[in-house]
């Protein structure tokens, strides 16, 4: 269907501005509202609500969202053929104009191997994750939040490495040994979007689903996330 397609082939900024002009303008919304993104959904409302200004959101939560980018793929379907092709492209030409400009996936593909040519040829999760530089528009943004809870997979098997979704990462030139996001320079250190004071101020929270991706339990919507969407 359509909304498929887009998560596959519209460009992120595309998509980034679509629906920032209709929160902007949904007169039910002006108020306030708390966000939900599951998967790649919870690394593209993140990157909504950082760069959509004006917007009054109370609780974030990201749900297996790749915050930091992937590094690899879950097996495809023997009978899934674009998903062998997706697969292909990310392996070998991740970084090309073509396919950056062609494949959502692409664009916060994070090759640890590669990790300055990502940061030079990233259209996307590069520029929203502030890495070459500092808009401070985003950081103001993500300080507007009400509060932000980053849940992780730790079984994960669809977003690779599951450290992403709390920001952390592959250290660069390997794919076995991750870093926390307490030990990045650009969002730790330099705190260029704002985690490090959220954190401070205790509205930042890591929680952890010993589980694969997205399995969910009824007693964690029960205990951790319907109580954060009453208020």
């Amino acid at each position: 269907n359509a909304d498929k397609r887009n998560s596959i082939f519209m460009d992120p900024h595309k998509q980034l501005a679509y629906a920032c002009h209709n929160l902007t303008y949904d007169p039910l919304l002006y108020r306030g509202f708390h966000a939900l993104g599951f998967s790649q959904g919870g690394l593209f409302m993140r990157t909504l609500l950082q760069s959509c200004p004006n917007l009054a959101v109370g609780e974030f939560i990201s749900l297996a969202g790749p915050q930091s980018g992937v590094f690899g793929l879950p097996d495809c379907p023997p009978t899934d053929t674009l998903c062998k092709e997706i697969k292909y492209l990310l392996d070998t030409v991740a970084y090309t104009p073509r396919v950056q400009s062609l494949l959502v996936q692409a664009q916060y593909w994070r090759d640890p191997f590669k990790e300055a040519v990502f940061r030079s040829h990233s259209r996307f999760l590069a520029e929203m994750n502030q890495l070459n530089g500092f808009r401070k528009d985003y950081r103001d943004n993500m300080l507007r939040f009400g509060n932000v809870t980053l849940v992780r997979f730790t079984k994960d098997t669809t977003v690779f490495p599951c450290a992403s979704e709390w920001f952390g990462f592959y250290r660069p030139g390997q794919d076995r040994e991750v870093y926390p996001l307490e030990e990045s320079k650009e969002l730790w250190a330099e705190d260029r979007l704002g985690l490090r004071e959220l954190s401070v101020s205790g509205r930042l929270s890591f929680l952890s689903i010993d589980a694969d991706h997205l399995q969910i339990p009824e007693v964690f919507w029960e205990n951790e996330i319907i109580p954060r969407l009453r208020h």
